[in-house]
């Protein structure tokens, strides 16, 4: 405080207040308590005129009362008398100073009124103590609260002069910078404390919601997280909060996705919400919903972001089952099965349908045995329908029709940028099928790499995708299919014995269609009853004549070839008889070696045709037994495959060119 050039205190006394002024600033910033600060005032005051004692009192919250705060030269027995100093309209110089809010000056106290009554015996102690005049002025806050009273007992009566009105006032500003510091540093000590008991109460709560929560800035760096959060992570405290934390917990694909869009929702400070995988603290990813909401400030700022994350991880795999089995089923339908249903009668097949029923309660790995197109999937499906896991995926993979490079990633899936060309994950086979049944047609082809790892999940129920080492589990049922002879194949080494013995915990057989020649009748019946209508055709009956040749013939593609010959003949024939001029010549006349040439016409024959003939013939058969796959045809008729295939390009030839 500098005091004005036209003050009326002296120079002397000026001087003196400058530096009671100083040291009281200097004490206030150094942090010292209010006691210390107030008795240092008195202390200047009073050194300023021996017949001066200076008092400082302190009004209580309730305004009703003052309590004696500093002034070292007042009498012990008086400060007790005034202790506390009810505040009323006649209560000595500093009581009715407080009451009035205003400066009283009592010249004379053994005759001022103010001091008669409730006071009369502060009069009496004042008075021996040779205290004859008091004034006191009111320390009052900006916004009008009484704070306290600040005081000067004089040795003498007198009026007070310009002077002492202003020495009174001086102290009391002083007083009142030092009050206020003090109440301001313990508002917002208490606030502190309040926001800081605040905040632990927040933190119990939030720690005791059973879901992962983190308290994140502005910007999205993470200043807390809940017990939950830790325990999922395994992080510390410390690891779990600032920009790293991110990096530590989520996904590297999931950071490179979402790093944009996530920062573009926080710049605009509404609600949003992503998808992320978590790194749980044994390694494992887990799908979490991540929700966030802001909470701001009186002017509408972001001051913090609450986090919440929900697993989904189960909802994730459930969403990425439906869309393979979607697709599974989508190739079913794309893909035209032989029939619906299982159609026949013959003791052969009685007995398979009983070992199905027997194996289908259990979850038994079956080994489906059978030429090529016998119905070994169908078996395969009667086995799924009649299980416990009929109303989950039935998912069938081709082993024969994969490239051996991409086995393994057809069965047990790929992370993104396992191989050249793997642009984002992909659930395999075996997760597709997770609660049901997978069927491996032609296990028999299975490359020996993919072989082993097919052990594994016989052994330990795990896979492990491309590109990834870390084992997850699946619960899945097995059923194998193949028209090869395994245990040949396990004595030339091309098929591990290990993991035959683990398919062959239940073989069935499947009986060729020659074996079952009595069901004949009744699969072309059903067959024709098929195909007729999707050919627009009406047909009434069969001739005895074309059965018996069906029944006669070795059918080497069996129900397969069988399915084919009918929708042809439908195709091809007329009427509503299906006669033997509407099946194909080879039919008609059953395929014999011996018949192509029985003799060497006087003309002679054209020797290089008729071998040509026999071998397009022969072909024509091992693409009928191995379902049109070339390489294992090549593998029946003892020719590479590249004899093969040129073989076949030529015969297209000469058949586009009528040769």
């Amino acid at each position: 405080m500098t005091l004005p050039e036209h003050s009326s205190i002296s120079p002397f006394v000026r001087d003196a207040l400058a530096v009671v002024h100083q040291q009281s600033l200097e004490l206030i910033v150094r942090g010292a308590s209010l006691d210390a600060v107030l008795e240092a005032l008195c202390d200047g005051i009073d050194a300023l005129d021996p017949n001066v004692v200076s008092s400082l009192l302190l009004a209580d919250p309730d305004g009703q009362r003052l309590w004696p705060k500093a002034g070292r030269r007042v009498p012990e027995d008086y400060k007790q008398l005034i202790t506390p100093l009810p505040i009323a309209p006649s209560m000595g110089a500093c009581g009715t100073a407080a009451f009035r809010k205003e400066r009283v000056i009592s010249a004379d106290i053994a005759t001022d009124p103010l001091w008669s009554g409730p006071v009369e015996h502060c009069r009496r102690v004042a008075l021996q103590h040779g205290f004859r005049a008091a004034w006191s002025v009111p320390i009052v806050s900006d916004n009008g609260e009484l704070l306290g009273t600040f005081g000067l007992h004089h040795a003498r009566s007198k009026s007070v002069s310009t002077q002492d009105i202003e020495l009174l006032e001086k102290a009391g500003h002083i007083a009142l910078i030092a009050i206020e510091r003090t109440r301001a540093q313990e508002a917002l000590t208490d606030a502190l404390a309040e926001l800081k008991k605040s905040e632990g109460e927040l933190r119990t709560i939030i720690d005791m919601i059973p879901q992962m929560i983190a308290v994140l800035a502005p910007d999205g760096h993470a200043l807390y997280v809940n017990d939950l959060t830790l325990e999922y992570t395994g992080l510390s405290g410390d690891k779990a909060r600032g920009a790293e934390f991110r990096r530590r917990v989520f996904h590297p694909e999931d950071l490179e996705r979402l790093q944009e869009e996530r920062h573009a929702a926080l710049m605009r400070g509404e609600p949003f919400e992503n998808e992320q995988r978590a790194r749980r603290h044994d390694g494992h990813y887990r799908w979490f919903l991540i929700r966030y909401r802001p909470m701001r400030d009186g002017h509408g700022h972001v001051v913090r972001w609450y986090a919440t994350a929900t697993d989904i991880d189960d909802r994730k795999h459930a969403e990425d089952r439906t869309r393979n089995e979607n697709v599974a089923l989508r190739e079913e339908i794309d893909r035209s099965s032989m029939f619906e249903e299982i159609v026949g009668s013959a003791a052969p097949l009685r007995r398979v349908l009983t070992l199905d029923e027997k194996v289908a309660a259990t979850d038994s790995t079956v080994l489906i045995l059978g030429e090529t197109g016998c119905g070994k999937e169908l078996i395969a499906r009667a086995i799924h329908k009649k299980s416990h896991r009929a109303a989950r995926a039935f998912i069938r993979v081709n082993c024969a029709a994969i490239p051996p490079s991409l086995v393994a990633s057809e069965l047990f899936g790929h992370e993104k940028g396992a191989f050249t060309g793997a642009l984002q994950r992909r659930l395999g086979r075996f997760e597709s099928a997770n609660g049901g049944t997978i069927f491996l047609d032609e296990i028999g082809d299975l490359p020996a790499e993919t072989q082993i790892s097919l052990l594994r999940v016989l052994q330990d129920r795990e896979i492990e995708r491309l590109g990834n080492s870390h084992s997850i589990p699946v619960d899945v049922r097995v059923l194998a299919a193949t028209n090869r002879d395994l245990e040949n194949a396990v004595a030339g080494g091309t098929f591990r014995q290990d993991l035959f013995y683990r398919l062959n915990v239940f073989p069935i057989r499947v009986p060729s269609l020659r074996e079952r020649a009595d069901d004949i009748p009744l699969l072309v019946e059903y067959l024709i009853e098929r195909y007729a209508t999707k050919a627009g055709k009406r047909i009434r009956r069969i001739s005895r004549s074309t059965l018996t040749l069906f029944q006669a013939y070795d059918w080497p593609g069996n129900i397969r070839e069988l399915q084919n010959v009918i929708e042809r003949a439908l195709v091809l024939g007329s009427g509503e008889v299906l006669d033997v001029d509407a099946l194909p010549p080879d039919l008609r006349r059953p395929p014999d070696v011996l018949d192509i040439a029985v003799e060497i016409p006087e003309s002679g024959l054209d020797l290089e045709a008729t071998l040509d003939q026999i071998e397009q013939r022969y072909i024509q058969l091992a693409l009928a037994r191995t379902a049109g796959v070339q390489t294992r045809a090549a593998d029946l008729l003892r020719v590479s495959f590249r004899q093969l295939r040129y073989k076949l390009q030529k015969y297209a030839a000469r058949s586009t060119s009528g040769a």
